[in-house]
């Protein structure tokens, strides 16, 4: 399968791509984007997929087409589909891709999402010029070229602009040299158009126009344009590139009047058919404001005032911009020129070039017409003055033909008088001779005539005879008529049964194919739910861990609880105790003396309190009962009897404290 790449051009021309001459109408609907971009992005697409084509057979590896798509979503400004592409070019099948693979997809998700004015031109251009200039450019092929690769690059652009919508694409004679005629313009130089209609009539040789290859071949042998410096061609492809690929109107210094200030300050202008641009200098670097122009704008020439001359402005519905030319011929282009752009916006053409560019091409157009209908109109003269002399001829052999019949005429009139003399010489005898035989022939007269109608009945017999031959000779050829009508309607039953049982084929593959795409889907999936099913079962036996360790760490919390009510506990009933001894003795109370002059009961107080304040600190860490608490302050103070023992929970909870 050959890759064809198509394009509805402006008369809905297609082009094929390389290795085939076939195409077809392509069945997707028209894109969004205008048919005169897309024709021109499909030009040069076209260069860079025949660079890729390297064996010339029409086919294009997938991952060369992958490279030239990602390259083409850059370029364009188109957000990448890597999903899309992926899918597209996916590594199931062997071979490359053939048009039926890849440019449904050059449409669904390139072309159809280009939006004008989103990317730069420029950089589309020089993407493609970059892959078929490496193949097909041999600037040196004799020795020495003249212009340079960017110049190069350029007149490639122009030669699209030009060029035929239809591919192999070509550029008939008449742009050659229209181009060739603003370039040697832009230089002030003639083109020798006899010289250049030489060349092309051995270049072309029948065939309808020159390749690009062939273009820059001719300009690089300097055989237009010699003499003329590199540097001047340069510049003269550099205006001729801007004024057509650009569509740059014109473009010079003038002086424009401020808005705020009202200086006059001198810019660089740049007019194009919608905006009219104006920058610091002619690098066009740093811009300094545009003005827009549609079909309400209008330009008038002023008086000279404020030390100015060859004044003009410009109103738009929400300005006038004064500005001041260099002369008055300045002026009058300038002026002509913006008018020029106003006319293109109100009749809603985009581009100047474009327009002439449709304009030449139907001049051509009725230019063959009109030589097809002269050579038809000359060829029919010809045929008649051949029918004349033909009848002329004719007449000439009629008049000969006449003068022989009247010689022929005359003599057997002689003849016939001679015969005549003769003859009535012989009758006399004969006559006399027929009065002896008349006898005899009246007997003989009756046996004819008795013949003769014996004879008219047998005629009459063989022409009813001859009525039913007729008869049975047009049945028969009715019968035979019959009979290929039969013949015919069989074949044709025939050829309607092959096409459907190719149908049928066709039916039964795609149902095979999709029955194999389907077994692969439903494996695909198949091996999903058993890696789900993995997963759900490790799932599980993590949630079991889970619980277990949750029921596990709900018993230690249990556990904890349970150790910190019974040290809440402890703790409370030590405080009761410690109340109890902190109560004041009253007067009239006891007290006995113990060795050493103190009091009976304050030491073991100040045991008790320290043994409650340790015993709160320990609880949670120990979680042991009170009275291996108690036991353990009581050895701490030294077995102090007087320390009574530690009463129960009830008992704690229901004495009342100090």
């Amino acid at each position: 399968m050959a890759l064809q790449l198509r394009a509805r051009g402006r008369r809905g021309r297609q082009f094929p791509g390389t290795g085939s001459s076939a195409s077809t109408e392509p069945p997707l609907p028209p894109p969004p984007v205008a048919m005169d971009l897309r024709a021109e992005l499909l030009k040069s697409i076209w260069y860079a997929f025949t660079a890729l084509d390297v064996e010339k057979s029409g086919k294009v590896s997938k991952s060369q087409l992958k490279v030239l798509s990602h390259n083409l979503y850059t370029v364009l400004c188109i957000p990448h589909d890597p999903v899309a592409l992926e899918e597209h070019f996916r590594d199931d099948d062997d071979g490359p891709v053939s048009s039926q693979g890849y440019m449904p997809y050059l449409n669904k998700y390139i072309l159809d999402k280009v939006e004008e004015g989103a990317f730069v031109k420029e950089n589309f251009d020089e993407l493609c010029w970059t892959l078929t200039a490496k193949k097909n450019y041999k600037p040196d092929r004799n020795g020495n070229s003249v212009v340079s690769h960017q110049d190069a690059f350029k007149l490639w652009c122009l030669f699209n602009f030009l060029s035929e919508d239809k591919y192999p694409l070509v550029m008939v004679p008449d742009e050659v040299e229209y181009l060739l005629k603003k370039i040697c313009t832009a230089m002030n130089v003639e083109l020798n158009s006899c010289e250049l209609d030489d060349y092309l009539s051995q270049e072309l040789q029948g065939q309808g126009g020159l390749t690009v290859w062939q273009f820059l071949d001719m300009v690089n042998s300097g055989r237009f344009l010699r003499g003329i410096e590199p540097e001047a061609i340069s510049m003269a492809v550099e205006e001729v590139y801007q004024e057509v690929i650009e569509d740059v109107l014109k473009q010079g210094y003038l002086w424009k009047k401020g808005q705020l200030r009202r200086n006059w300050s001198e810019r660089w202008f740049t007019l194009k058919p919608s905006v009219l641009s104006y920058y610091m200098s002619e690098e066009r670097k740093e811009k300094k404001g545009s003005i827009a122009l549609d079909k309400h704008c209008c330009v008038e020439v002023l008086p000279d005032r404020d030390g100015k001359r060859c004044m003009f402005c410009v109103k738009t519905s929400s300005r006038t911009y004064e500005m001041s030319a260099s002369d008055t011929r300045q002026r009058q282009e300038w002026t002509l020129a913006i008018q020029m752009a106003i006319r293109l916006q109100a009749e809603g053409k985009k581009s100047l070039h474009k327009d002439l560019k449709q304009k030449r091409r139907e001049q051509r157009e009725q230019r063959e017409q009109r030589k097809a209908a002269k050579e038809e109109e000359t060829q029919r003269l010809k045929q008649l003055q051949e029918e004349k002399e033909r009848k002329l001829q004719e007449l000439e052999l009629l008049k000969e033909a006449q003068r022989q019949a009247e010689i022929l005429l005359q003599e057997e009139e002689e003849r016939r008088r001679q015969q005549h003399e003769e003859m009535q010489r012989t009758l006399e005898i004969q006559l006399r001779e027929a009065e002896q035989a008349r006898a005899s022939m009246q007997a003989e007269m009756v046996l004819k005539e008795a013949e003769a109608e014996r004879q008219r009945k047998r005629i009459l017999e063989l022409e009813d005879m001859q009525e039913r031959l007729q008869e049975a000779l047009q049945q028969e050829v009715k019968a035979r008529q019959d009979e290929e009508a039969v013949r015919y309607a069989q074949a044709r039953l025939l050829a309607e049964e092959e096409e459907k049982l190719k149908q049928l084929m066709k039916l039964k593959e795609e149902q095979e194919e999709y029955i194999i795409k389907t077994q692969l889907e439903k494996q695909v999936l198949k091996q999903e739910m058993e890696n789900k099913n993995k997963c759900l079962e490790e799932a599980q036996k993590q949630l079991e861990e889970v619980r277990v360790n949750r029921q596990r760490v709900d018993q230690d919390v249990m556990a904890a609880q349970r150790k910190l009510r019974q040290a809440s506990t402890n703790v409370k009933h030590w405080n009761v105790q410690m109340n109890r001894l902190m109560h004041p003795i009253g007067p009239g109370d006891k007290r006995t003396n113990v060795s050493g002059g103190g009091f009976a009961g304050y030491q073991p107080l100040l045991s008790q309190r320290d043994s409650s304040l340790k015993l709160k600190q320990k609880a949670e860490d120990t979680g042991s009962n009170p009275t291996r608490v108690n036991s353990k302050e009581n050895v701490s103070n030294g077995g102090n009897s007087s320390v009574p023992p530690s009463p129960d929970a009830d008992t704690m909870a229901t004495e009342p404290t100090n």
